[in-house]
C-alpha cells in the first residue's frame, strides 16, 4: 500500500490540484490506478471547455467596454460643462457647440479608463471576505474605509471569469486538464494590468484561445492565440503598420515588433532557437494588419479579429531562411505553421512542459520523450500530455517543486471543501502571494521554478494564510483525518508527529497546510 500511496500522492499533486475533502475518495481512487486516474481526464469530450451562463464572447465584451467608456466620458464632460457654467457666462451671441463624443478606438478607450478605473487598482480584502489575508495585515489603527463603490462592468466581468475558473479547479476530479489550462495560459500569457480591455478580456482569452486547444494541436492554439484581440492588444500589434503600407505612409508610422519577438522568443522557438533580429523584423512585417475592429466596426464586429490590408506591409518576406509571398493574412499563418514544425519549438515546449510538471531541471530522458512525441504527432497536445504521464521519469522524480500560489489556494479550497461562491478571498490571496490572477509582470508569464515561490517572505505569507484559514475552519475538521485524505501512507513520520503534537486543532490544521505533503508537487 505504501508504494501505491506514494504514486497516488504524485498523481494528485504533480499532475493535479491535490485531493478533495469530504467523501470524494480521490486518494483511494488514485492509489488503485495512479496513471489511469490522471489519464481519465484526457478522454472526456470537451473536458477543457468552460461554458458558464453569463460569460460573454470577446466582441460582446469589447462592445461593453465601448459603452462604458462612452458613459464615463459623457459624465466627465457633463461635470466639466457644469463647472464652467457656474464660473462663467458664455458670451452673448456665441455660436459655440457642445463638445461631441470623439470616435475613440479600443486602444484609446483602454488608456483613458486605465488609471481612473477602480477595477485597475489592487483590491483590499474586507470583512468576511478576508480569509486569504494574514492576521498581520489587519490593524486596529487602520483609517476608516470610504463607502464601497458599486462594481463597474469591468470589475464584474473579471470577477465572474475568475470565479468560473476557480470553481472548475476546486471541483475537478484530478485537475490534470485544469493544470494544463493553467500551464498553457501562462505560456501564452497576457496581463490584465495592461488596461481596461486586457482586464475585460483576460477570461475570454483563456476560454476562447487556450481551452479549446489544450488537448488539440499546438498549431491551432498558436494561431488562435496570436490572432486573439487580447494578445494583439497586450503586445500592441494594433499599433504596428507596414512602413510601405497605405496606413504607414499616411501616418508616418512603422513597425511594432513586440508580438513578433514574443512569438519567437517565448511562444515557439525559445531563446537561442536559431532566429535572428532580421527574422523578428520580417515576422513583424508579415503580421502587420493583424488587429481588431474598433468601436465603429468599419472592418468587422467591434472587438473581433480583423485583417487590415491597408496596414499590411506589401511584398514577400523572408523568415528563417524561407520566403513567403504576399498573401494577406495567410502569409502570417503560413509562417506560424512552419515555426511550429521547427526543431527548436519541439525542444523548447518539451523542456518547459517537463519543467512545469516534474522538476526545475527535468530529466533529459523525459525531455527527449516529450520532444519526440511533439515532433512525431505534429504538435498533438493530448499526445504530449499522455506521453508525460506514461513516462517513468515523471513518477520517479521526487516531489521537490513548490506549488505556485494559484495551486496552493485551489488545493486549499479542494481539501477544505470550499467551493467558492465569491472569488474575493482567492483573488486577495493570490495578490498577497505575488501571483495576481492573469496579471504577470511581463510577457514571459509567472516563474515556474521552486526558487521563485520558496523565498522566506513567501513562506511566511503562506503560513499567515494557513493560520487564517485554520482559525475559521478548524472546528469543522480533524486534521488527522485530513492528512489521510492528503497523503495516507505516503505521509512522513515527521509530518504525522508534528500534527499529532500540535497544541490545538487550529495549529494542527495550519501545520498540515504547510506540510511538504501539501506544499510540494
Amino acid at each position: 500500500m505504501a508504494r501505491d500511496s506514494q504514486a497516488a500522492l504524485i498523481a494528485l499533486n504533480r499532475f493535479g490540484f491535490g485531493a478533495r475533502g469530504g467523501a470524494a475518495g480521490d486518494f483511494i481512487n488514485a492509489a488503485s490506478d495512479p496513471r489511469g486516474f490522471v489519464l481519465s481526464e484526457l478522454v472526456r469530450p470537451n473536458g477543457a471547455l468552460l461554458e458558464v451562463p453569463g460569460l460573454l464572447s470577446t466582441p460582446e465584451l469589447g462592445k461593453q467596454v465601448f459603452d462604458y467608456q462612452a458613459e464615463i466620458k459623457q459624465a466627465r464632460d457633463a461635470a466639466k460643462a457644469a463647472q464652467q457654467g457656474a464660473s462663467e457666462t458664455p458670451p452673448q451671441g456665441s455660436d459655440a457647440k457642445p463638445q461631441q463624443l470623439r470616435n475613440l478606438s479600443l486602444s484609446t478607450a483602454a488608456k483613458e479608463i486605465a488609471g481612473k478605473d477602480p477595477a485597475m487598482q489592487p483590491q483590499a480584502a474586507d470583512g468576511a471576505n478576508a480569509a486569504m489575508q494574514p492576521p498581520t495585515m489587519q490593524t486596529a489603527a487602520a483609517p476608516p474605509k470610504p463607502p464601497a463603490q458599486p462594481l463597474n462592468i469591468i470589475q464584474k466581468t473579471f470577477r465572474a471569469e475568475a470565479l468560473a475558473r476557480l470553481q472548475r479547479g476546486v471541483v475537478a476530479d484530478c485537475g490534470f486538464v485544469e493544470r494544463l489550462v493553467v500551464f498553457w495560459s501562462n505560456h501564452f500569457c497576457i496581463s490584465a494590468n495592461k488596461g481596461a480591455l486586457a482586464r475585460m478580456w483576460a477570461g475570454s482569452f483563456e476560454r476562447e484561445a487556450v481551452r479549446p486547444h489544450v488537448l488539440g494541436r499546438f498549431s491551432d492554439m498558436l494561431k488562435t492565440v496570436e490572432q486573439h484581440p487580447a494578445m494583439l492588444f497586450f503586445l500592441d500589434n494594433q499599433q504596428s503598420l507596414g512602413p510601405d503600407s497605405r496606413a504607414g505612409i499616411n501616418r508616418n508610422r512603422g513597425l511594432n515588433e513586440n508580438l513578433a519577438r514574443e512569438i519567437m522568443e517565448l511562444h515557439t522557438l525559445g531563446v537561442g532557437g536559431g532566429y535572428t533580429q532580421d527574422d523578428v523584423t520580417s515576422l513583424a512585417r508579415v503580421i502587420t494588419g493583424w488587429t481588431f475592429a474598433g468601436r465603429r466596426g468599419q472592418l468587422g464586429a467591434p472587438g473581433s479579429f480583423v485583417f487590415n490590408a491597408n496596414a499590411h506591409q506589401p511584398g514577400p518576406q523572408r523568415v528563417l531562411g524561407k520566403t513567403y509571398a504576399q498573401a494577406g493574412v495567410a502569409q502570417g499563418e503560413a509562417v506560424l505553421a512552419d515555426i511550429v514544425r521547427h526543431p527548436s519549438t519541439a525542444k523548447f515546449i518539451a523542456t518547459k512542459f517537463a519543467r512545469h510538471f516534474v522538476a526545475d531541471d527535468p530529466p533529459p530522458a523525459l525531455v527527449a520523450k516529450l520532444q519526440d512525441s511533439f515532433t512525431k504527432t505534429d504538435g498533438d497536445l493530448r499526445a504530449l500530455a499522455t506521453a508525460l504521464v506514461g513516462a517513468d521519469e515523471a513518477w520517479q522524480a521526487p516531489l521537490t517543486k513548490m506549488r505556485s500560489p494559484y495551486e496552493f489556494v485551489v488545493a486549499s479550497g479542494r481539501l477544505l471543501a470550499r467551493n467558492p461562491e465569491d472569488p474575493t478571498r482567492y483573488l486577495n490571496g493570490l495578490n498577497l502571494l505575488g501571483q495576481p490572477l492573469w496579471s504577470p509582470a511581463g510577457p514571459n508569464g509567472f516563474p515556474d521554478t521552486t526558487a521563485a515561490w520558496a523565498a522566506p517572505e513567501g513562506i511566511k505569507l503562506r503560513l499567515d494564510i494557513s493560520a487564517q484559514l485554520a482559525s475559521q475552519l478548524a472546528d469543522k475538521f480533524d486534521p488527522r483525518d485530513l492528512l489521510e485524505l492528503v497523503a495516507a501512507d505516503a505521509a512522513s513520520p515527521e509530518t504525522r508527529r508534528t500534527i499529532e503534537r500540535a497544541e490545538t486543532r487550529q495549529q494542527a490544521l495550519a501545520l498540515l497546510l504547510m506540510s511538504p505533503e501539501f506544499q510540494r508537487r
